[in-house]
This record gives structure tokens, sequence and C-alpha cells, in this order.
């Protein structure tokens, strides 16, 4: 039923957040002003001497307008404002002047006292209570008809308001720790976000190229195809290391819609490069799929990449040449992923645990609720399984 309505209408709560802090109270000062001087509205009044009223003049004109237009600044200088605000208020009702409803400033510069005074607050609020009490010494001595109980409850109604502002001041201060604490936890996630994903892509391919200048080194002399090819492929796996950190540092500037939808983000499907790069690098793979693979959302995709990332570049350095398995099960609700490596007979089993590799996978698997286990095997080499639950791209 608002579908005729214009946007300006609908989007005005909008614009007023927007406003300036001076803008919006400037706006409530200038709104009570304007209410002071309409009768009707004169009964709604702070009234505390209840004195015989005195003949409007100039003056209680001018009273009535410095109770109300100083909240214009009740935020920026909320001291300054009660100050003035309270002593109009008081030469107001000594001189008896008619109710205004200007007064009801004094209940809203109080409260902004309490909320936004942030400092020598105890002095401020000392300082008013008392000026409140010589107020009501000299009411009483005028002749008030007010007794000591009504004086008082007077005050605790402006404790209760002070009391509203303080109360607001808190949550308004625990919401910005809130706010704080949280931006801190995001920032720190995604440092360890950014650190995992280095540490994949670096670490893969520098052990990548040590292994192949390692096997180019022993057969320089004797065999220098060999040697020329493994130069080659040094060469090739330095540029796919500088493609992978472009495009990752690309990924972290962009949006995250952007990082997801760029169809050069790793992903399930490129394990085969994976295994065809360790394959040049002089380490035996095979590769094995099970089930029917389904696209997944990028996260799962790129978990699953990262695995078996980690468990070659695991095996090429901790069992360089040895035979090594990837197996990869689609099932219908999750991906299991399996890398064994041999080792050599009779050797202790060599499991790379504590390196940040293993941990920050555990740690990325773990927010898809999903798990990794690496355990030696008893011919020295070890085994790495991973479980992530699939779900399927939107």
């Amino acid at each position: 039923m608002f579908a005729n309505v214009p946007n300006t209408v609908r989007s005005w709560p909008d614009s007023w957040r927007a406003r300036s802090t001076f803008a919006k109270d400037g706006t409530l000062a200038a709104l009570l002003t304007l209410l002071a001087f309409v009768p009707t509205l004169s009964v709604i009044s702070a009234q505390l001497g209840d004195l015989p009223n005195a003949p409007a003049d100039a003056l209680a004109v001018a009273l009535g307008l410095a109770q109300s237009a100083p909240l214009a600044v009740r935020r920026r200088w909320p001291a300054a404002c009660l100050a003035v605000v309270g002593t109009a208020f008081a030469v107001h009702q000594t001189l008896a002047y008619p109710p205004t409803f200007a007064s009801i400033g004094l209940y809203l510069a109080v409260y902004a006292a309490g909320a936004h005074q942030a400092r020598f607050r105890l002095g401020l609020a000392a300082a008013a209570s008392a000026g409140y009490a010589t107020l009501a010494v000299v009411l009483n001595s005028l002749g008030s008809p007010n007794r000591v109980q009504d004086f008082l409850a007077f005050y605790l109604a402006l404790v209760v308001v002070w009391m509203a502002g303080v109360g607001m001041r808190r949550r308004q201060a625990e919401e910005a720790e809130r706010r704080r604490l949280t931006a801190d936890v995001a920032k720190a996630a995604e440092r360890a976000r950014i650190a995992r994903e280095l540490h994949d892509v670096v670490t893969h391919h520098v052990t990548a190229m040590v292994v192949q200048a390692d096997a180019a080194q022993y057969v320089v002399g004797a065999a220098p195809d060999r040697a020329e090819a493994g130069l080659a492929a040094i060469s090739d796996t330095g540029r796919r290391a500088l493609t992978e950190l472009r495009h990752l540092l690309g990924v972290l500037e962009a949006t995250g819609e952007q990082a997801a939808t760029d169809d050069r983000t790793p992903a399930l499907g490129r394990i085969g490069d994976l295994v065809e790069r360790a394959r040049a690098s002089g380490q035996p793979v095979e590769l094995a799929e099970h089930g029917e693979p389904r696209p997944q959302a990028v996260d799962v995709e790129l978990a699953a990449y990262r695995v078996v990332q980690e468990a070659l570049t695991n095996a090429m350095k901790y069992a360089t040449g040895r035979p090594t398995r990837v197996t990869v099960h689609h099932e219908p609700d999750r991906i299991a992923i399996e890398v064994t490596s041999d080792g050599p007979a009779g050797a202790a089993p060599a499991v790379p645990s504590g390196g940040r590799g293993l941990d920050g996978l555990r740690q990325r698997l773990r927010m898809l609720e999903g798990d990794l286990v690496a355990a030696g095997g008893p011919d020295g080499g070890f085994n790495v399984r991973a479980f992530i639950p699939v779900r399927i791209q939107a």
C-alpha cells in the first residue's frame, strides 16, 4: 500500500539520521522555542515555586528563550547548556512569571548533561545540586506554598532524568566497545586468512622449486638434457607462483562478490593441475576420483584444493620421490580427500605436525564444519584425510 509514496517521504528517517548533531539539536531547540509561544501548551511546564504570577514582559520572553535556545548545543557543550537553562529557570521561578512550555528545556538539559558530559561530571552534579538547594531556599523565603517534601520530589525527578542520561551514556559506551571488539576479531580473522593463503601459495611453489633444483643439480653433469628440463620446470613453477600471488593480492583488494566469482580462484576441479605439477617436480603421484563431482560453494572448492596442495607439498618435502596417492570421494553429503605417501622401509613415521600449513587447514575446515586428520604410516610415510561437508553452489 506504500507503492505510491514518494521516495523522499519514505527516506526521511535516513536523511534525519545523516544530519549532524548540531543540526538535530538546533531543530529540537527551534521546535521547543516555537511551541513555547502556543498559549494552550503553557500548562505543560516545569513549575517549582507556585508563587502568584507576575505579568509577562520582555524579560519573561527572554527567560523563556534562555530555557529553550541553549538546547542547540546540549550535546556539544552539555555543562554550559545546563548552566544557562538552569539559571534562566531559577530566575523565571523567582520572578514568578507565568508558566511556559519552554521550561521543559530544564529536563532535556539535565538529561543531556548526564548523557554527554565527559569531564567533571561529579563536579557538575554537585554544582547543580547546590544551585537547586539555593533556589529552594529563595522560593521558600518568597512565600512559596511548597513544603520541603515538594522540593525534594522535584529534585528526585531531576535525579531520575540525570540517571537516565547516565544509563544512555553507558549503553553507548558498551556498544562502542562491542563494535571495537568485533572489528578487532574481524581484523584478526582476516589477518589469519591472509596468512593461510600466502602460506599455501608460497610454500607449495617454493618447495617444488627446491625439489626441482636439487634434482637438476645431481644430473647437471651426467644428463644435461634432464637438468635443462628441470631448470625449465623451475622457471615455470616460479611464474605460476607469481601469477597466484598477484591473483591473491587482487582477491584481497576486491569485494567478497568479486572474489567469489573470479574464475581463477583455485577450485576442486584443478586438483589435476596440482598432481601434474608434482609429477613434473619428480614426485610420483597417482590421482583417483570416485563419485560424481558437483559444483560446490567457493569456500568448499578452495578448501579442498588447499588440502591437496598442502599434502603434496609435505610429500615433496618429507617423502621426496616416494609414491604418493591422492584419492577424492564425492559423497552425497561431503567430500572426502585422502593423500597417502610411502616412506622408506624401516623409517620412523614422518608426520609433518605443528606447522602453519596443517594448523591453518584445520582452522579452515573447522569453519566449514569439516575435519582434517594427519597420521604417520607404518612404512614411515604419512596419511592426510580431510572431510568437508558439501555446500552446493547457488
